[in-house]
């Protein structure tokens, strides 16, 4: 964990709109928990570090264990000590944490900052909630990149998604991870599956033998990936023409770096990134956590995240507000994944069905990987 900042100043914690315990306070620590690198220091600038300005007394750590959040978690609450006050996951993790009774219900309009353009949290954050207990931040996606570089192209340029299983065309190395997410619905997608239809055919045992076979056009060409900086290094070194891998570390790739890389958006897959509290806190940690909850997700502060990574405000009032990089000086909305120019083909991750088929197809994308 790093401590992030300790100011000793005592002054009063509650500020209009705050949630208080029942004797009136608030506790003056928090243990946040997020992923590290350049999205936790985004977080840190836009929502952290502003906050404890506002709140002399009040100090903050975090704790970089989100990808084990849902363990963690579990074996918290069986213990009856949680340490944690706000957790960062995907969408998918916070309704498992729901469901299990780990995490806190959240009342949007009761609990949430109202947008700037005057709407009602809920309205605000509209479909992005989805669940009782999250409370959305960032809308990221899973997307490509290509090397503009490629002699062996013939100056051909990848037009949409299904260049990924076009050897012919595009001949070279590709990246795509190592789970059966993402990569069964664009393998449905390119053998001529409608968006609409993926999951009802991914269901099935004819559809699901459809994708690997779609793969098996292209097995031997691709590198597997685990972790989220391995695409940007293996297109950087050359060593992959075309990877899939998450968009903001592209954007750091292309725009920080200055790599010959480009973005491939068609068949972008959206996902959701944000908070949620755990149950089994204190009323005083609890009233903390709300507090810094409904200052962090409020309009300007998601808006301010934008300064620092491409990813797209979860509230609709935070759109209008993002501007240019703190750093770099360059507009970020056109490489937002929201933005009306990246988003015209876009395939929305289906958490509810992933839970339901995660572990058996986890099982048959590993056996297919070792064949």
């Amino acid at each position: 964990m790093k401590l992030t900042k300790t100011l000793m100043a005592s002054t009063a914690l509650t500020v209009a709109g705050a949630a208080v315990s029942a004797d009136g306070h608030m506790a003056s620590d928090m243990t946040l928990v997020s992923w590290g690198g350049a999205y936790q220091a985004s977080q840190d600038n836009a929502y952290l570090q502003p906050y404890l300005e506002m709140n002399d007394g009040v100090t903050a750590v975090w704790d970089e264990s989100s990808n084990e959040a849902v363990a963690k978690l579990r074996a918290m609450n069986e213990a009856g000590n949680v340490t944690w006050d706000v957790v960062d996951v995907v969408a998918s993790d916070a309704i498992r944490l729901c469901d299990e009774g780990l995490a806190m219900e959240i009342d949007a309009d009761e609990m949430l900052a109202d947008g700037d353009d005057g709407s009602s949290a809920s309205d605000d954050f509209g479909d992005l909630l989805v669940s009782d207990c999250f409370i959305p931040q960032i809308v990221y996606s899973t997307t490509f990149g290509y090397r503009t570089d490629v002699a062996e192209w013939n100056g051909a340029t990848p037009e949409d998604v299904c260049a990924v299983f076009d050897l012919e065309t595009f001949p070279g190395q590709r990246s795509l991870e190592r789970r059966p997410i993402n990569n069964l619905e664009w393998a449905l997608l390119c053998d001529g599956v409608a968006k609409e239809d993926v999951y009802d055919v991914l269901e099935t045992e004819e559809g699901q033998d459809r994708a690997f076979a779609k793969l098996d056009t292209i097995k031997d060409s691709v590198v597997w990936w685990s972790a989220g900086a391995d695409t940007p290094q293996l297109l950087a070194d050359g060593e992959v023409v075309l990877g899939s891998t998450y968009n903001g570390r592209l954007f750091s790739l292309i725009e920080e770096q200055d790599q010959p890389v480009a973005m491939l958006w068609d068949a972008q897959v959206f996902d959701l990134d944000g908070w949620i509290i755990p149950e089994g806190l204190s009323d005083e940690r609890k009233a903390r956590a709300l507090d810094f909850i409904r200052f962090a997700t409020d309009t300007q502060r998601l808006a301010d995240q934008a300064k620092y990574i491409s990813y797209g405000p979860a509230r609709a009032s935070s759109a209008p507000l993002v501007g240019q990089h703190a750093e770099l000086g360059i507009e970020m909305a056109p490489h937002m994944p929201t933005d009306p120019a990246n988003a015209t083909n876009t395939f929305l991750y289906n958490y509810e069905w992933w839970a339901d088929y995660r572990d058996d197809l986890d099982a048959k994308f590993q056996s297919w990987l070792a064949q």
